[in-house]
């Protein structure tokens, strides 16, 4: 049977620590809900570094503010902070920096309480039929795969830990490769009992782990086998994804035929680009037939936040819709230059993406405190701005979510669901795997090229990798796009090359300071 999810403990009024444990696990439904459906609850977030997207100085800002995509630039008293959001951009990161700490012990903190969990399920399993079971296990194993893959992804040699109870003080590090190959084969063996179900649609499976969402997490880790299965990133030595094989329900396919297979696996189960690339943005946006896994929002039901909009707008520009707002957030130069602004060619996607331009609220231009218009000035960016002319007002900001105007808390709390997978992206994955594998990745580029209106173009690495940028602007996946083609650490837009970058060790983060203090038994990353 499939149970609701609980996303907030407003849904709850009586927490999962303050219950007797003989009536939080004293039948199926109860076991569900307080073993299974309060992991979901750590997916989005209220505090800094503590979600996959929605809140700042996590995930989603680590793999957004440190590629070409964006920046947070220094506008006089604004958005120093230490330096912290200039060493994004820069690379110069530290392993004592805070967030970085935080957003590790984030992570580890999830999967902890995963390994909990299933030991919770293994531990009253009487109450369970055999289905129920298997996919309750299948759900709590697919989450704790989620955060061991932005681990992976992130900070590449990292501690597994499977049991209950272990410290991660006294556990060793396995190669990136080691979890990588175990994240395949638990994603693998968990998928037919979990259901196949979109479970981004409101219902009994809204937001949870379902098959579509562990076949998406198998695409991605294959299409970045090459760097998953390298264990010294420095040494500018990779083995090729047509050399590494998998085995896929009985048949041995190298890396590329694998991700392509996963990437129909969920073509299957239904999911097809909306017509309005817009649409899967909306302030309601939960019957996206595009959309395979978001965190649920609900201003009212769910305390996650979504902050990033909040962010990026000008004052004057949060004041005119009935907000606040925080005046950082923009989009590089080159990203700018990339869709074509202010050219006959510009994408269309521009206009969903950005905020340029003179601003207008409904049919009024926004005018700042002298007076004159608001105009966001999109080709005018620098690291630091103070002084400058256009200190407040440079760089085009962040458009992608429809603004909810019956929003709480300034815009923080919104109805929109934020997207954290989705079908275009699964058919640009397709089209590269395709492509790297030797084959034609045309029609996938084309479909998702057509849906916007933009004419065909030929469907090479580089034209796929400037189309993910097209595409999926705002969305948190540019920092691993730009490792898997070996782009992270060159120079770009305005970020200088670091002195050793050429090795590629920035291409992972450091082990947090932190963590290895705890644990004698974590070596640092190489080059730091």
């Amino acid at each position: 049977m499939a149970m609701p999810l609980l996303l907030s403990g407003c849904l709850d009024e009586t927490p999962k620590s303050e219950l007797p444990e003989e009536e939080a696990y004293d039948n199926a439904a109860n076991l569900y809900i307080n073993a299974v459906a309060t992991l979901y609850n750590h997916i989005g977030g209220t505090m800094e570094s503590e979600s996959l997207q929605g809140t700042y100085r996590g995930v989603y800002d680590y793999n957004t503010f440190t590629t070409d995509e964006a920046i947070i630039p220094t506008r006089g008293g604004d958005w120093y902070d230490g330096g912290f959001w200039q060493s994004l951009y820069l690379h110069t990161w530290t392993p004592a920096d805070i967030s970085l700490r935080n957003t590790w012990n984030y992570l580890y903190k999830v999967v902890m309480l995963c390994n909990h969990s299933l030991a919770v399920l293994e531990q009253h399993r009487q109450l369970l039929t055999t289905d129920q079971y298997n996919r309750y296990r299948a759900e709590a194993t697919g989450v704790r795969c989620l955060f061991y893959y932005h681990l992976l992804d992130m900070f590449g040699r990292v501690p597994l830990i499977k049991s209950d109870g272990a410290s991660l003080e006294t556990t060793v590090q396995v190669e990136r490769s080691v979890l990588f190959r175990d994240l395949v084969g638990e994603l693998q063996a968990i998928r037919p009992y979990l259901a196949n179900q979109h479970s981004n649609l409101e219902g009994n499976y809204y937001g949870q782990f379902t098959r579509p969402v562990a076949d998406f997490l198998l695409a991605r880790l294959l299409l970045n086998a090459e760097i998953y299965g390298d264990d010294d990133w420095t040494d500018n030595v990779t083995k090729s994804g047509t050399e590494m094989t998998f085995s896929v329900d009985g048949t041995t396919m190298n890396a590329w035929e694998a991700c392509v297979y996963y990437c129909d696996r969920i073509a299957e189960a239904g999911y097809r680009l909306e017509t309005d690339y817009a649409s899967n943005f909306k302030v309601h946006n939960e019957t996206s037939a595009e959309n395979i896994f978001v965190i649920p929002m609900d201003k009212v039901k769910y305390q996650n936040q979504f902050l990033y909009l909040f962010r990026s707008r000008h004052y004057a520009h949060g004041a005119a819709i009935g907000m606040d707002a925080e005046n950082g957030a923009s989009a590089t130069r080159s990203t700018v230059k990339a869709y074509g602004y202010g050219t006959p060619q510009a994408d269309t996607r521009y206009a969903v993406n950005f905020y340029s331009d003179t601003i207008s609220v409904d049919g009024s231009v926004v005018r700042l405190d002298d007076g004159t218009p608001l105009v966001y000035r999109p080709t005018v960016m620098a690291v630091d701005l103070t002084g400058s002319e256009y200190e407040k007002t440079a760089g085009a900001r962040m458009a992608k979510y429809e603004i909810d105007r019956t929003a709480h808390a300034d815009g923080r709390l919104q109805d929109n669901d934020i997207v954290l997978f989705r079908y275009a992206d699964v058919l640009l994955m397709k089209a590269e795997a395709l492509v790297r594998n030797g084959q034609s990745g045309q029609e996938p580029l084309d479909a998702v090229r057509a849906r916007v209106g933009m004419p065909s173009r030929p469907a090479t690495l580089d034209n796929i990798l400037a189309e993910r940028l097209l595409e999926l602007m705002w969305e948190g996946s540019r920092r691993q796009d730009l490792v898997r083609f070996r782009r992270f650490g060159s120079a770009y837009d305005l970020r200088p090359q670091l002195q050793n970058e050429e090795t590629g060790y920035t291409t992972v983060f450091p082990i947090p300071a932190t963590a290895r203090n705890l644990n004698k038994k974590l070596s640092q990353n190489p080059g730091y």
